[in-house]
């Protein structure tokens, strides 16, 4: 974490309950651990990277690659034991370790496979090793029961088909014995049953003395007496020995599979590094996900622009109980370096102040934010805080003197890298004499370039933004018929403190706020009046902008969706042509097979039907390749092909030229035609019945009626007139 970034400010601004609704995403403890333990990234490097990560993270939610299962178990004990000498570990643990290998290796795999869509992950998993060799040697020797393998060993294969021998006498034996014993009609009803994991005869208690063998109990009432034959102890000591052998090989063999391991270490320690950060990256970006946050751009100039940003805190908050957040748009940049909010108390301020706060800190330790896309910020080098009234008991401050403490270290530290949040500043102490000091504050942070956002009921203070150039004020906006708080900040204008009208909505006497009134300075009274007045003016202008930019927004949407339909209806379009295309190209092959075998079976020549294929096969090949020309590959096949292109092309200008000639000729001859039919009909004498058209029309009549130069045409419904030399022949009269 920075050093400039204390744990002070990430109280403030409740960046640990941030990281708590993260670590509810995670798969694993360690990774909710890891979370957990989230600050600040100093390294810019390494900052871009974690950014990047969760970014293609949170990317492949909304694309078909989705990144493969990383779910894994807390290994770091088993890999601590197994880097001891001549240790060993039990064959689950071993499991897990392949189990962990495997995972990794999977995940390696797929961001090579997919680097163009994860570059990030891709140059992370470059740098770890790909092996099978730790996953291939633990299932050599363990099955996935978690049981050693017979052929781990040759003495191991020996001892089990040992044990397998001597159970199978064991069982003999004693079948051998219940058998006598039955028949001599010593045992109870139940016959046998199990004592220490070894079958006994239930001999009743009469008879006890009949049965040879170890008497290993008794019933509760002592009926019954439960005797091991005597045959099957000598087998049972054999089974205990070999047991004990098989569990002394298997301790041989696990130490020995711990020895081809342990060279491993390092590179096992350095698969659940991997894990854990990824499981911690999967977290981040699924809390992201569940809040549509983004990452903003990182701009390289000094500035913070906000839009539409949430506290994340408070939407959570918000939704689960069912209520709308309110979203706030801040910009800071060199012509605006610090915003100065006023109004009354519970209209917003200090949770606006938060929420820019706690978003710049979720930017610098790798967490995506609740903002609009179009959202951009600078990685700060120190952000500074004071938030709340910080009263020490322990420490016998007050709040004031906490607060000049603060303002100590805040001159120390703040340089032209700085964000610094006030809350309430200047108070604590004498209005005038505390104002004045903060107003000092103030400059100094302003000559120092920081950039910054302070909350403060002061008029000086608010005067003061007026005048320094960079300087701005703000309010939170509030009904001014109700005084209730709309949450909504307003750059350009500072906030009226509704003193007295608050004091009317809650109950209080109108004379009693007469009698405050005239205590106080009319000139500051008419200062708020007239900056209420202003305010609510702004807050009628902001609506009606609002709502131009909702219309103007739900008609931009509306546009794109009709683009986005006409494009979609294109590429259906496009579809069916090619569809029909080829339902086409496949009907003409079928129409020829079809002809082709008609005529075959008319006259049953098989040699004019092979004849006849091959020509169409040949005329279609031809076809196809004057469509798609083969394209030369070698280097003398390109070089003739130029040759051939410039003949082409020789012989196509050659073609051109005699074409043009041609043309030229035949225009020639068109115009002596057109001039012979033009005169011919200048000179024609129109008789009645002639079936005629008005020029540039396409309707035809027949010439009822000539009076002179004007003609009745009839067209069948209806007959117009006109003159002779606006109309031409169509067919003579017979």
């Amino acid at each position: 974490m920075s050093k400039n970034i204390s744990e002070k400010t990430l109280q403030d601004l409740e960046f640990s309950t941030v990281l708590q609704h993260i670590s509810e995403f995670c798969i694993s403890g360690l990774g909710k651990e890891r979370v957990l333990e989230t600050k600040p990234i100093p390294s810019r490097k390494y900052l871009f990277k974690e950014l990047h990560l969760v970014d293609e993270y949170l990317s492949s939610f909304q694309n078909e690659n989705r990144i493969p299962n990383h779910g894994f178990d807390n290994i770091s004990e088993s890999v601590k034991r197994l880097a001891i000498e001549n240790s060993f570990i039990e064959t689950d643990a071993f499991l897990k370790i392949a189990a962990t290998s495997l995972t990794v290796n999977e995940q390696i795999k797929f961001f090579k496979k997919f680097q163009v869509l994860f570059p990030t992950f891709f140059k992370l998993t470059q740098s770890i090793e790909f092996t099978t060799y730790v996953d291939d040697e633990i299932k050599r020797i363990i099955d996935i029961s978690g049981e050693v393998k017979n052929n781990a060993s040759s003495a191991l294969k020996q001892i089990r088909r040992d044990i397998n021998n001597v159970r199978g006498k064991i069982g003999a034996s004693f079948s051998s014995a219940l058998s006598k014993a039955v028949s001599a009609g010593y045992l109870d009803d139940i016959k046998e049953t199990i004592v220490d994991n070894q079958r006994v005869l239930a001999v009743s208690a009469m008879h006890r003395r009949k049965v040879s063998g170890s008497l290993l109990g008794s019933s509760k009432s002592g009926g019954i007496v439960y005797i091991a034959p005597q045959a099957t102890l000598a087998y049972s000591r054999e089974y205990q020995n070999l047991v004990y052998e098989e569990k002394q090989e298997v301790i041989k063999i696990l130490r020995a599979l711990a020895d081809t391991i342990r060279p491993m270490v390092s590179l096992l320690e350095e698969y659940l590094e991997f894990l854990i950060h990824l499981d911690a990256v999967g977290a981040k970006a699924k809390y992201a996900k569940d809040m549509d946050a983004i990452l903003p751009k990182i701009s390289k100039n000094k500035k913070i622009f906000f839009k539409d940003a949430y506290h994340p805190i408070l939407w959570k908050k918000n939704k689960e109980q069912k209520i709308n957040t309110v979203s706030q748009t801040i910009h800071l940049d060199e012509q605006q370096q610090i915003i100065v909010i006023s109004g009354p108390n519970a209209g917003g301020k200090s949770i606006t102040l938060k929420t820019i706060g706690l978003l710049q800190i979720m930017v610098q330790s790798g967490i995506l934010i609740p903002v609009d896309e179009r959202s951009e910020t600078y990685i700060f080098d120190t952000v500074l805080t004071d938030i709340g009234d910080n009263q020490s008991i322990e420490n016998q401050l007050s709040t004031y003197s906490y607060r000049l403490k603060n303002m100590r270290y805040f001159l120390r530290k703040c340089n032209e890298n700085t964000l610094f949040l006030i809350d309430e500043f200047g108070t604590g102490s004498d209005p005038e004499l505390g104002g004045a000091l903060a107003e000092i504050f103030l400059e100094e942070f302003y000559h120092k370039k920081a950039f910054g956002i302070i909350t403060t009921h002061y008029s000086n203070l608010k005067v003061l933004a007026n005048e320094l150039d960079n300087v701005t004020n703000a309010n939170m906006q509030f009904d001014e018929r109700t005084l209730e708080p709309l949450y909504k900040l307003f750059i350009g204008q500072a906030g009226s403190s509704f003193t007295f009208e608050v004091a009317q909505k809650n109950g209080i006497p109108f004379s009693l706020i007469n009698k405050a009134k005239k205590r106080v300075e009319t000139e500051k009274v008419r200062l708020d009046k007239t900056i209420s007045k202003l305010q609510k003016e702004r807050n009628r202008l902001q609506k009606t902008s609002d709502s131009l930019e909702s219309q103007k927004e739900k008609g931009k949407e509306h546009l794109e969706s009709l683009q986005e339909k006409e494009l979609r209806i294109q590429e259906k379009l496009s579809g069916f042509q090619e569809l029909y295309d080829k339902n086409q190209k496949m009907l003409s092959i079928g129409r020829k097979i079809n002809e082709l075998l008609n005529k075959y079976f008319q006259t049953n020549n098989k040699k004019q039907l092979n004849t006849s294929f091959n020509k169409w096969v040949a005329d279609e090949k031809v076809k196809y390749a004057k469509k798609n020309p083969l394209k030369p590959k070698t280097k003398s096949q390109k070089q003739k092909a130029k040759v051939v292109e410039k003949q082409i092309q020789e012989v196509i200008k050659k073609v051109e030229k005699e074409v043009l000639e041609k043309v030229v000729e035949v225009r020639k001859e068109k115009k002596i035609e057109e001039a012979k039919i033009a005169k011919a009909k200048s000179e024609y004498i129109y008789k009645l019945n002639d079936r005629v058209r008005i020029i540039d029309s396409n309707s035809v009549g027949t010439i009822d009626k000539i009076d002179r130069k004007n003609v009745t045409i009839n067209y069948g419904v209806f007959t117009t007139k006109t003159t002779l030399n606006k109309i031409e022949l169509v067919e003579k009269a017979k």
